[in-house]
């Protein structure tokens, strides 16, 4: 059986496939590493277990008969460089994004090029710290500057995982998009402040994201790719199967609307409200909206169970009930009417004022469905004709019921692709590795509100 072997890699789960020509899991390995800690006791990934598994999980699938390994490719969290020494070695951390961030490095940065608002706009990057990867860089050289001399390559996460495989040092756009700080997307190159402080030479030369190279492992020809940054690799999929304006929002702890026909470049406005861009696999820049949403959810759900006495999961149970929405007076701004951003409603609602839990929760996802209008419509436009949602939220009847209410101009779809970001990865490079037509038809599951 032909197959291509993906590696997906996140903060908790790091997963290995196999898919078949036609994109089915003929194969799949969940592994949980500890978290080890860096040089000031923050907690990170352990870089030299993951590498050790990437290795062993190679040879041990090479060694299967029943496989024939044609391509491997990637796809990992972003926000994350591995820094290599002239010999390939791993010679720092991989330090964690949600590590602290100095004010004194921040306000010296910001203020050396052009302020927040004006360096924001032209990197597409609100101001996150150590989320915007290339900061990094920038802290090691200024805070660590033995480490940072004696760096020679950095490459972000999922391109190191395709270093281990194929020995060879490239960049990824996907990777460098999304909020690195490294990227000015309005002249689509690197900013000046990567070159003025001696760090683009430490950066490898970008590579196509829909390309291959040929390697070798055991005298075996294969196929590698240079792996994709996680939110990029997840909307590849949806690329693929649908041509006319979409937009996709993307559920978890975070809800991500991501239009990629939205061509109009962010304002500073925009990026005060938490927007951003990404770059998908062709190059081209993904206007994107960031929303709290899964966590406030996470926290309010939490609430309503110690209130009432019922299980955290008790939510899940819970049928949409169209005469109770009706009986709110909030409900009158579930429309696709423009707000302005603020804190979620709820978290200073009077429960007792709820006779079930029933009707606490419908609230409650009224309350965040008005958030998450608010979040879409800063990329949403008058062209899109269709609306997905994945992830938690796409099973979430009241939230979907809602969300089809307020755009009832729009196509509304709950969706469901069995490991979006790792056939992402693998639908990318399609091409160079599958001799069947892409089944699109089999690919995305819909349900239409």
């Amino acid at each position: 059986m032909t197959v291509i072997a993906i590696f997906d890699i996140g903060k908790t789960n790091k997963k290995f496939f196999l898919f078949d020509e036609q994109y089915q899991i003929v194969f799949e390995q969940l592994q949980q590493f500890p978290e080890t800690v860096d040089e000031d006791g923050f907690p990170c990934d352990d870089v030299h277990a993951l590498t050790s598994w990437v290795r062993q999980s190679i040879q041990d699938i090479l060694a299967l008969e029943a496989f024939e390994l044609k391509a491997i490719n990637f796809s990992a969290y972003g926000a994350s460089f591995v820094h290599l020494d002239a010999q390939g070695n791993v010679i720092s951390p991989l330090y964690n994004y949600l590590k602290p961030f100095a004010d004194s490095l921040k306000d010296g940065f910001y203020s050396k090029y052009g302020g927040e608002d004006v360096f924001s706009v032209k990197t597409a990057s609100p101001v996150l710290g150590n989320l915007n990867s290339g900061l990094q860089i920038y802290r090691l050289k200024h805070e660590c500057p033995e480490l940072f001399v004696n760096i020679k390559r950095s490459l972000h996460f999922p391109q190191y995982l395709s270093f281990l495989v194929s020995g060879r040092f490239f960049s990824d756009i996907t990777s460098i998009g999304c909020h690195t700080a490294l990227w000015n997307f309005q002249e689509y190159r690197y900013h000046d402040w990567v070159h003025q402080e001696g760090i683009g030479e430490k950066l490898a030369p970008i590579h196509p994201s829909n390309q291959m190279m040929n390697i070798s492992i055991n005298d075996k020809p294969i196929l590698c790719g240079t792996g994709l940054h996680d939110s990029s690799a997840a909307l590849i999929p949806y690329l693929a199967c649908f041509h006319e304006p979409f937009v996709l929002i993307s559920t978890g702890t975070w809800c991500i609307t991501l239009n990629p026909f939205n061509k109009h470049s962010l304002t500073s406005r925009e990026l005060k409200e938490d927007c951003l861009c990404y770059i998908d696999y062709h190059g081209n820049p993904v206007k994107a909206a960031r929303l709290f949403a899964g966590n406030e959810h996470e926290i309010q759900t939490k609430r309503l169970a110690s209130h009432y006495n019922v299980a955290n999961d008790y939510y899940k149970t819970v049928a949409y009930q169209p005469d109770l929405i009706a009986s709110y007076k909030s409900n009158s701004s579930i429309t696709e009417q423009q707000f302005t951003l603020k804190k979620f409603s709820f978290e200073d609602r009077d429960l007792n004022n709820y006779a079930t839990y029933e009707e606490a929760y419908h609230q409650l996802i009224i309350d965040l469905m008005e958030m998450q209008i608010t979040s879409t419509n800063l990329v949403m436009e008058a062209s899109t004709k269709k609306l997905f949602v994945d992830g938690g939220f796409s099973r979430n009847p009241i939230y979907m019921s809602l969300l089809a209410i307020a755009y009832p101009s729009k196509e509304v779809y709950s969706t469901y692709v069995a490991q979006a970001t790792a056939i992402g990865a693998a639908i990318a490079v399609h091409k160079q590795w599958n001799t069947q037509v892409l089944p699109v038809e089999n690919i995305i599951q819909l349900k239409r509100y």
